[in-house]
C-alpha cells in the first residue's frame, strides 16, 4: 500500500512524468481483472488500455490535491470495471466476428501442449465464475484476482465493505457447490 500513497504523490507533483508508472505498476491486475470478467483475451488487452487512456484523461483534469487522496486501485479498478460492462453489453448486441489471418505462426509441439492445459483449467473457471450472480462474480474477482480488500471493493463495487464480504463468501460458496457437484458426476 505504501507504494500506492507514494505513487499518488508524484502523480500529483508530475502527471506527464510519472503516469508510466502507474501502468507499469498496475497493468497486469487490471488485465487479470479484465479477463476474468471478459471473454478474450483481446478484449481484455483493449479494455486495460481504454481504462489506462480514461484514468489518464481523468487525472489530467484533477487538482493535485484530489490525486494525492484518490485511493489509486478502487479508483482505476471503478473505470475498468464499468469498461468491461459497457463491452460486454456492447458485444452481446452484435453478431460474433471471424478474424481470417493471412499467414499463421505455428507454435511448437511443446507450446500448443502447454496452452492447451492451461487453456482448460481457465476456461472451467471462466465458465463457473459466468454462473454465479453478476456482482458475486465481481466481487470474487476483484477479492481473489486482483486482491482488493473489502473496503477496496465496496468503494468499487458502491457498496459498504460487509456487504462485498458477504458477496464474496456467496459467491465462493457457490463455486464450491459447483466443484462438488462436478467431482460427484
Amino acid at each position: 500500500m505504501t507504494t500506492y500513497v507514494a505513487l499518488k504523490r508524484k502523480l500529483a507533483g508530475d502527471l506527464e512524468r510519472h503516469f508510466p508508472e502507474l501502468v507499469t505498476e498496475m497493468q497486469g491486475v487490471v488485465y487479470n481483472g479484465a479477463r476474468r470478467w471478459l471473454r478474450g483475451r483481446q478484449d481484455a488487452e483493449d479494455v486495460t488500455q481504454e481504462a489506462f487512456v480514461r484514468a489518464y484523461l481523468a487525472l489530467q483534469g484533477y487538482s493535485p490535491e484530489r490525486i494525492a487522496e484518490l485511493r489509486l486501485r478502487p479508483w482505476l479498478f471503478t473505470i475498468t470495471l464499468n469498461l468491461c460492462r459497457n463491452h460486454a453489453r456492447t458485444r452481446s448486441r452484435r453478431p460474433r466476428q471471424t478474424v481470417l489471418e493471412s499467414s499463421p505462426e505455428v507454435p511448437s509441439g511443446a507450446e500448443v501442449e502447454r496452452e492447451a492445459v492451461a487453456a482448460v483449467g481457465v476456461d472451467e473457471w471462466r465458465e463457473r465464475l459466468s454462473r454465479l450472480a453478476r456482482r458475486q462474480r465481481e466481487a470474487v474477482v476483484l477479492r481473489h484476482v486482483v486482491d482488493l480488500s473489502y473496503d477496496e471493493i465496496g468503494e468499487v463495487l458502491g457498496c459498504p465493505a460487509g456487504t462485498a464480504r458477504s458477496d464474496v463468501s456467496r459467491g465462493l460458496a457457490r463455486l464450491r457447490t459447483m466443484l462438488a457437484t462436478e467431482e460427484s458426476q
